[in-house]
């Protein structure tokens, strides 16, 4: 097996792997741009070099974007591995100083924002005040495959799909259920309403990357029901918006409408269906990765303080 030149290895520039990955990562060059706050022809030619000095392409220009070529997709694999080994280096050597620098990177689905905002982060900084966190949106698919490429130290998700290299470390039921206005007709029933019942009315649902909406489907199948959303979205607060409006009702966990709940302005009611009932709530880690001690602390916070990970059970009113 031939062996690489020296002057092949002295090509690997650190600097210009990383405007690959971020063209990689991006999905253009453009956007890679943007993130780096740099100028997308400095980011072209830095690739283009890059290229011209391992004497192979790495990237394919498409249309609208671009995609890694075999040797392309090596050299981000190598970069995002080096990262995540340098950054849990220099996270080890921050707990030799005892947390007093560090920083986590945390990706969630929006509707765990309340609930992280309340208890959590408040008990958090108060035992770390010089600790920071980075804090992302993003539907299932996203915060899987960000916690997956280490871009996250911790995801929170609703409903996830079971992953080979994702690794639950908190799951606890949290039913979807029907999102209405107290004076809502679904609301006097009787009984807990189903799908059909809920067919009949206006409705807004997340788009379909969102657990939420996954969950949604697979039952309608199987209960051989179509729903056609009046608003499709991607933002748990246009739904809320939708709701308090009366412009029709939504779908979504309890957890996700607890504030609006508790100021009665919203009730949150259990949907008799054996697919949604048993929906979670789960917090995620990458498999085999050994998170850094800062982010450990904030874990082990988010599980033990989180209402959606302790209060499972809807409620219809803000009564206990």
């Amino acid at each position: 097996m031939a062996r690489p030149s020296p002057e092949m290895a002295s090509s690997l520039e650190d600097r210009r792997v990383r405007y690959l990955y971020e063209a990689v990562a991006s999905g253009s060059i453009r956007a890679a741009a943007d993130k780096l706050d740099m100028n997308p022809s400095v980011v072209s030619r830095q690739i283009a070099q890059l290229e011209t000095e391992l004497s192979m392409p790495l990237l394919e220009r498409l249309g609208r974007g671009v995609k890694p070529t075999e040797a392309g997709q090596m050299l981000v694999e190598y970069y995002r591995q080096h990262t995540s080994h340098k950054e849990d280096v220099l996270n080890k050597l921050g707990e030799v100083a005892g947390l007093v620098r560090g920083h986590i990177d945390l990706v969630l689905g929006e509707g765990f924002v309340g609930d992280l905002m309340a208890e959590p982060l408040q008990a958090f900084w108060k035992k770390h005040p010089h600790l920071t966190v980075s804090l992302s949106l993003a539907g299932t698919n996203e915060v899987l495959r960000r916690v997956a490429e280490d871009q996250a130290h911790i995801g929170l998700v609703y409903n996830p799909p079971v992953s080979a290299s994702i690794r639950s470390r908190a799951a606890i039921r949290q039913p979807m259920c029907l999102i209405a206005k107290p004076d809502h007709p679904l609301v006097s029933l009787k009984r807990e309403p189903v799908l059909r019942d809920i067919a009949g009315h206006d409705l807004a649902m997340m788009h379909g990357s969102y657990g939420t909406r996954q969950a949604i489907e697979l039952a309608s199948q199987l209960e051989h029901l179509r729903l056609v959303p009046k608003l499709t979205t991607d933002s748990i607060s246009v739904v809320k918006h939708f709701v308090k409006a009366g412009l029709g009702v939504g779908l979504l966990p309890a957890f996700a409408v607890t504030q609006e709940v508790d100021a009665g302005d919203l009730v949150a009611i259990p949907i008799n269906n054996r697919i949604l009932a048993s929906a979670e709530a789960h917090i995620v880690t990458r498999l085999g990765r050994q998170l850094p001690i800062a982010s450990n602390q904030l874990l082990l916070q988010l599980i033990s303080t989180m209402r959606a990970f302790r209060d499972a059970k809807p409620r219809r009113s803000g009564k206990a």
